[in-house]
C-alpha cells in the first residue's frame, strides 16, 4: 500500500487564534445544527468556542495545511467523535478522509480508546459515505432530533471498533 504523506497536520485547538476561521466557515443557523448539533447557539461566538473547548475529557484539534493555514477542526470527547469540518474553500479535494484519518489514529492511539462512535444527520449523505469508507457502521436513527428552518432532521447514530492491537 503506498502511503501518500498527509496534506493536513492535527494541533490542539486554540481558540484564540482558530476560532476566527471557525466562525468565518459557519455562516448560517444550519450549518451550525450540521457541525455540532443543538449545542451551540446562532451566531456562533469566541465565548462559546473558548468554552467548548475546555470542556472536560474533551480534545479539540485544528486541522491545518504545511503552511499552517486552519483548513478544518475536529474533536473527540470521550468515545464521542464529532465537531468535524473543512473549510468551505478547501472542500472536495479529499481533505476530510484525511482529517477523519488522523482523528482515528489519534483516537486509537494517544487517548487509547477501543472506539468511537459519532452522530450525523442523514441528509449529510456525503459526510455518511465518509463514514462509512472509513469503516464506521450504522446503527439505529434517531427520528426528528432537530428542528431547522422548519424542516425536521434525524440523526445516524455509527460506530467504528479499533482494530486489533
Amino acid at each position: 500500500m503506498n502511503s501518500m504523506p498527509s496534506p493536513l497536520a492535527l494541533r490542539p485547538f486554540r481558540p484564540e487564534a482558530d476560532a476566527p476561521a471557525l466562525r468565518r466557515w459557519i455562516t448560517t443557523r444550519a450549518e451550525l445544527v450540521t457541525w455540532a448539533g443543538p449545542a451551540f447557539t446562532w451566531p456562533l461566538d469566541d465565548a462559546q468556542l473558548t468554552t467548548y473547548a475546555a470542556e472536560p475529557d474533551r480534545h479539540t484539534w485544528t486541522a491545518a495545511s504545511p503552511d499552517g493555514t486552519p483548513l478544518g477542526h475536529v474533536s473527540v470527547r470521550g468515545t464521542r467523535l464529532g465537531r468535524v469540518l473543512i473549510a468551505p474553500e478547501a472542500r472536495g479535494r479529499g481533505l476530510g478522509e484525511s482529517l477523519l484519518t488522523l482523528a482515528v489514529a489519534r483516537a486509537f492511539g494517544e487517548l487509547g480508546l477501543s472506539a468511537l462512535d459519532l452522530g450525523v444527520y442523514t441528509h449529510n449523505t456525503a459526510a455518511v459515505r465518509l463514514y462509512e469508507k472509513l469503516g464506521f457502521r450504522a446503527g439505529r436513527v434517531l427520528e426528528d432530533v432537530e428542528e431547522v428552518d422548519g424542516v425536521r432532521w434525524s440523526a445516524l447514530q455509527m460506530h467504528l471498533t479499533a482494530p486489533d492491537r
